[in-house]
């Protein structure tokens, strides 16, 4: 915006407050949804039974077509867009106020529902209240890179100027709502656990460190809800869920944030097959919901979330794509070494770097692979007649992961004997400490339980189609942007994954 705008909109608003206006009133207007109106209008050959009734909208003025005594101006709300006609005629004394509108006012608008000779739905007005004046004008139509890192930057703006952008995030919301009535039906109870934890655990991530000063030592930002829900399990609530709100120390990238949203969910009495049931289950009614169909769009190719989902082993994919057996260590690092990957001394991890590379682009899915091996899985049991398999599956749908699920372990001598080596590892993303607390909990006894996550943010981008996790957060990280400085193109490249902030 030009400081000679600026300093127009601010002239109009002392104008406004010289004639008695306030305006920034503190009271709103009773008012109707411009979508019910739009739809009680009808059509010019069969106009509903409210036409030539007198109706009040509230919302932003995109723009002004000043025609001398007769101003048509688009009127936005979070339902939908509708058009408003200023008659000098049939506001005679608020006429002189229309110099002090601006495109980007928020206003009240009371009048006669009707059409225009083009047939164009429009609300006829015999009265205008401005509810906000606007300093700053609409942006312009965003295109471009930077103009990207503005829409993310200001998505205040972002969500009324930019076509669809409100759509997705309204989408979202109905997701979460469709999640919670799914699993409420079924019995589970929605829960919340501490956001601030004394060890690090749950996931194998880099914590967000924070200082508490009442007890005078170091927290974390949960990396993940599971020990917590675990815990619950073991309390007698058999079936538990948790949105939770996540936090990593890593790298950004157009599947990843350092804040996140994540379902878990634990069933007492079930495994991870079960945990197979209630993912494509749901996936399935989420697709439908937000959708009306089971076949989804995502980056250019379509995907049908109907159950159940494929299934393919972790042994047999590895064997199949990487050229060699998963625990065939000097085979895994020869491939690893020529996929240039980084060595830093754990095996394991290497093998799923291994699988990463050479696997994941072909789990196109939606597919549940199934059998990890149980050294990257410290907190799933061992699969029967098979002890260097977990009973683990995650899902994948466009080569991204969605999800991830276990038989959980509910023996104490063994899992705390996981956590001795997840401590003992090289690994720098895995708890520096055995969480003691969480083993007492279960030598208090767990029943067989099955526990599910799935990641919120990235099942968004599937069901609405966009391409990067930054389209489906309101507010995604970004770097800070210098006071008083112009957009910089490269202020938010990606950073590599695992790499401090």
């Amino acid at each position: 915006m030009t400081e000679l705008a600026h300093a127009d909109r601010l002239a109009k608003i002392e104008k406004i407050r010289e004639a008695g206006i306030d305006p920034y009133p503190a009271r709103g207007v009773e008012h109707e949804p411009i979508a019910d109106l739009i739809a009680a209008a009808g059509t010019p050959e069969a106009p509903g039974a409210r036409i030539g009734e007198t109706v009040t909208v509230a919302g932003r003025l995109l723009s002004l077509r000043d025609f001398g005594k007769l101003i048509f101006a688009p009127v936005i709300d979070r339902t939908g867009r509708i058009q408003v006609g200023m008659q000098k005629g049939r506001l005679e004394e608020w006429w002189p106020q229309r110099k002090w509108l601006d495109g980007g006012d928020l206003i009240a608008f009371t009048g006669e529902l009707g059409f225009t000779k083009k047939g164009e739905p429009t609300i006829w007005g015999s009265e205008v209240q401005l509810l906000s004046k606007a300093v700053a004008p609409p942006p312009e139509k965003f295109h471009g890179l930077a103009d990207k890192e503005i829409r993310y930057r200001r998505r205040y703006a972002d969500l009324w100027t930019t076509e669809g952008v409100a759509d997705v995030f309204m989408k979202r919301s109905l997701v979460l709502s469709r999640i919670r009535r799914f699993l409420e039906d079924q019995g589970y109870l929605e829960v919340e656990t501490p956001i601030l934890h004394p060890i690090c655990g749950g996931a194998t991530a880099t914590p967000f460190t924070t200082k508490y000063k009442a007890l005078g030592m170091d927290f974390y930002l949960r990396i993940a809800p599971e020990l917590y829900l675990k815990r619950l399990i073991v309390g007698g609530f058999e079936r538990v869920f948790e949105i939770a709100r996540n936090f990593r120390n890593e790298g950004f990238s157009q599947r990843h944030n350092p804040e996140f949203t994540m379902l878990e969910l634990y069933e007492s009495q079930a495994d991870f097959t079960r945990m197979m049931e209630i993912c494509e289950q749901m996936m399935e009614e989420l697709a439908l919901a937000v959708n009306g169909s089971t076949e989804v769009e995502f980056r250019g190719n379509k995907y049908d979330m109907k159950a159940p989902f494929k299934r393919e082993s972790y042994i047999e994919l590895f064997k199949q794509h990487a050229g060699c057996e998963f625990d065939d260590e000097p085979a895994v690092r020869a491939k690893a070494k020529e996929l240039g990957l980084k060595d830093i001394g754990d095996y394991w991890k290497l093998m799923n770097d291994v699988f990463e590379e050479t696997v994941e682009e072909h789990l196109h899915g939606p597919v549940f692979v199934y059998d990890y091996p149980v050294q990257i899985s410290p907190l799933a049991k061992r699969k029967p007649g098979d002890p260097r398999i977990a009973e683990r599956f995650e899902v994948f749908v466009a080569s991204m992961e969605l999800g991830n699920a276990f038989t959980e372990l509910n023996d104490p001598a063994e899992q705390y004997e996981r956590f001795e080596a997840q401590v003992a590892s090289k690994d720098p993303e895995t708890p520096g400490e055995v969480d003691v607390d969480y083993v007492q909990a279960l030598e208090y006894g767990m029943p067989p339980t099955g526990g599910l996550g799935i990641g919120i943010d990235r099942l968004v981008m599937v069901l609405t189609n966009q391409d990067s996790i930054r389209d489906v957060l309101l507010f995604p990280a970004m770097k800070p942007q210098a006071s008083g400085g112009p957009e910089d193109e490269s202020s938010n490249e990606e950073v590599p994954e695992g790499a401090a902030q």
